[in-house]
C-alpha cells in the first residue's frame, strides 16, 4: 500500500499562482507515473498532468503553458506548479500514483481544494 500526502491548496485570486505537493510513502523511483487529477462539482474528474519515471510530461489542453508538473527525487516529492490561475481551475486536486508490476496498482491522495476567486 502506498500513501500519498498532498499539500498546498488554498484560495488565490485569478492570475495568481499556487504549488501543490504530493509526497508518496515509497520512493518515487518505484512509481511508474505520477498524475494530478481534479474534480469540480458536477464535472467529471479530469487528468491535469502526468510525469513518468523517465521525466516525460503530459498536460491537459486546458492547462498547457500554465501548469508544470515536476518531481524532486531528493525530497521524494512531486509538484504541480500552477500559474495564471483562472476561476475554472477551481476544483479538488488529487495526486495519483500508478505502479506497474504483475498488474497495475493505483493509489490516491486525500485531495486538496484549490479555489480561484476574487
Amino acid at each position: 500500500q502506498v500513501q500519498l500526502v498532498e499539500s498546498g491548496g488554498g484560495l488565490v485570486q485569478p492570475g495568481g499562482s499556487l504549488t501543490l505537493s504530493c509526497a508518496p510513502s515509497v520512493s518515487i523511483f518505484r512509481i511508474n507515473t505520477m498524475n494530478w487529477y481534479r474534480q469540480a462539482p458536477g464535472i467529471q474528474h479530469e487528468l491535469v498532468a502526468t510525469i513518468t519515471s523517465g521525466d516525460s510530461t503530459v498536460y491537459a489542453d486546458s492547462v498547457k503553458g500554465r501548469f508544470t508538473i515536476s518531481r524532486d527525487s531528493a525530497k521524494n516529492t512531486v509538484y504541480l506548479q500552477m500559474n495564471s490561475l483562472k476561476p475554472e481551475d477551481t476544483a479538488v486536486y488529487y495526486c495519483n500514483a500508478r505502479i506497474i508490476g504483475r498488474g497495475i496498482s493505483e493509489f490516491w491522495g486525500q485531495g486538496t481544494q484549490v479555489t480561484v476567486s476574487s
